[in-house]
């Protein structure tokens, strides 16, 4: 009987649409939007191809809920820290989407296709919700929020993208070379070249070689936003600097 019960359970969890869910989460971290089919799915879940379709109509759709699932996540993640001011909060967001990006290394292209595809579906939204308030909470007038949220909004996705795309090219590096070599070789790259025709590529070689990614994305976001401020809130220019650490 306990055996039977816990049978029952198994597949109650297996057909349930959270957990069909979870499990292309788990094969698209694990293989790429190429590895997520139908047949993996049954696979992994134990059951059968109709049980999936009775929750999730087609591929697109799937992609379309574990990219909601991902992003739902990453907003929800609290800092260490709570955060304290309109600027932190924005900072948070984008950080639990960062990481994001790069731990589950489909989800740049999809966060991609959300925004140009399906502006209306829960992604895009959830997203723009979060940076929004925030950027309301700074004080922007109405007028200016749709823009100053889009800066932020296409910069931390596309920043985040990049530095996805740099973690997956550094896998793919020889064996025994890391990131430093990695950085180091570009650098010296850049210093020889011609110094006419490349004079600023060769003064910030070394600041390249040397630059901390996360440091690097955290920068760009205060440049957003200190130039929101600058623009809109002229008399509230020196409080998007971070907090002393």
């Amino acid at each position: 009987m306990a055996t039977r019960t816990r049978r029952s359970q198994r597949r109650t969890e297996a057909l349930s649409r959270e957990r069909i869910v979870e499990a292309a989460v788990e094969l698209l971290d694990a293989t790429g939007e190429g590895g997520l089919t139908f047949r993996a799915l049954t696979e992994r879940l134990a059951t059968g191809p109709g049980a999936i379709y009775w929750h999730v109509a087609n591929k697109d759709e799937l992609l379309d809920a574990a990219t909601g699932a991902v992003v739902t996540a990453a907003l929800a993640t609290e800092p260490a820290e709570p955060p304290d001011s309109p600027q932190d909060r924005i900072r948070a967001v984008a950080f639990g989407l960062f990481d994001a990006i790069e731990d589950h290394p489909w989800l740049s292209t999809q966060l991609a296709l959300q925004l140009s595809r399906n502006p209306w579906g829960s992604v895009t939204p959830g997203i723009f919700e979060s940076i929004g308030q925030q950027v309301r909470a700074l004080g922007v007038p109405e007028d200016s929020w749709f823009t100053a949220t889009s800066a932020l909004v296409h910069y931390i996705l596309g920043a985040a993208r990049q530095n996805a795309a740099n973690t997956a090219s550094a896998r793919t590096l020889a064996p025994g070379v890391d990131r430093a070599e990695f950085l180091d070789a570009a650098s010296r790259a850049w210093q020889e070249l011609d110094p006419d025709d490349y004079p600023f590529i060769r003064a910030v070689a070394a600041q390249m070689r040397e630059h901390d990614d996360r440091e690097q994305f955290l920068a760009g976001i205060d440049l957003v936003l200190t130039g929101i401020t600058a623009l809109h809130l002229p008399g509230e220019q020196g409080r998007t600097s971070r907090p002393a650490t």
